[in-house]
């Protein structure tokens, strides 16, 4: 497509630039902290928000570290009052910048 091959050895920073196309680990990212703060909005009692702070606790403990929940990667960046901060449209926004650059560094 570019005339790029293996051997010339050009990131996929590089690539994804000159041909435009987003990262998709970065929109995954974004998507997940756009419905995360849509659902936390939320006040009609819908079971979005119930199955975000779901556990499941069934059964004896595994071992080793619990595995961890789709809402404490948001706790990472917003904090423990995460719902309160998705009120704020603005803050929220700005907490996404540095959700997604976070998330995407992991990788």
């Amino acid at each position: 497509m570019l005339g790029v091959s293996l051997r010339d050895q050009i990131r996929n920073e590089e690539i994804r630039r000159r041909t435009r196309v987003t990262d998709i680990a970065q929109r995954v990212a974004k998507l997940k902290w756009q419905w995360a703060g849509h659902i936390a909005r939320r006040t009609d009692g819908r079971w979005g928000l119930k199955v975000l702070e779901w556990r499941p606790r069934t059964g004896k403990r595994s071992v080793g570290r619990p595995p961890t929940s789709g809402r404490d990667d948001i706790r990472r960046v917003a904090g423990s009052r995460w719902k309160q901060a998705a009120q704020d449209r603005l803050l929220c926004n700005s907490l996404q910048k540095t959700y997604v650059q976070q998330w995407t560094s992991i990788g």
